[in-house]
């Protein structure tokens, strides 16, 4: 199966909070499959990191926690930028949108707790 894990799911993964479905806590663990972090999870991690809106310790090493728990990055395009800013209007977070339009583009599921993803389309695993 292919993946893309959206941020809050990253963030409960890296903190092992516990918060994870047990159905998206076995997509991930599974080395069968192919996980994707999108870069517009890096940047609202910093994001929220940099305004004490995190709670717990995550990796300082956002890329190399990545690597190490057997995912991969997803850059984002040019392509994707363009599907995300002609999406319908119905989900403005700007991050959630640009996940939706990499999902979508790449025919990725993506691991979230967020059923409005489902409205564009995309599958969610959780």
């Amino acid at each position: 199966m292919r993946v893309l894990v959206d941020t809050h799911a990253l963030i409960w993964w890296w903190l092992k909070a516990g918060r994870l479905s047990r159905r998206a806590a076995m997509v991930l663990a599974d080395r069968r499959n192919t996980v994707l972090v999108s870069a517009v999870s890096g940047y609202e991690i910093t994001l929220k990191q940099r305004r004490g809106r995190l709670p717990g310790a995550l990796p300082e090493n956002l890329d190399h926690a990545i690597v190490q728990d057997g995912f991969a990055p997803l850059p984002i395009s040019v392509a994707h930028a363009v599907a995300a800013g002609a999406l319908p209007d119905s989900h403005r977070d700007p991050f959630d949108r640009l996940l939706i339009a990499q999902a979508r583009s790449e025919a990725l599921a993506i691991v979230s707790s967020d059923e409005a993803f489902a409205e564009y389309g995309v599958r969610v695993v959780w």
